[in-house]
């Protein structure tokens, strides 16, 4: 496990997940926001899908391991996908509540 770069990870966790960034910094919920408007937290999902988006192309960059970069494709285009679908459903959120609602 040492030699794979996980000696540390698996004396504290054993075979457990353990969400952490590249540099080892615990996951916390603080990056995570909602505002309770529909429409203002798509935005902030459209913005992390594409910080996502942005994060695989550079790692495509510095890889030359064409198999390592078929996957990060993959995930890249997975985020783009993400994103349209959420831009899709702020347009439909958006044209919902600009209707006029007679009672």
């Amino acid at each position: 496990m040492k030699a794979c770069g996980l000696g540390a990870h698996y004396a504290d966790h054993d075979k457990a997940l353990y969400y952490h960034n590249a540099a080892g910094a615990p996951f916390t919920i603080t990056y995570v926001t909602a505002k309770g408007d529909p429409i203002t937290d798509l935005y902030e999902d459209i913005a992390a899908e594409e910080k996502a988006r942005a994060t695989y192309q550079w790692l495509i960059n510095l890889s030359d391991d064409p198999d390592i970069n078929d996957a990060l494709r993959f995930l890249r285009e997975r985020e783009i996908i993400h994103s349209l679908r959420f831009q899709e459903a702020v347009e439909i959120l958006k044209e919902e509540r600009d209707k006029k609602v007679y009672f």
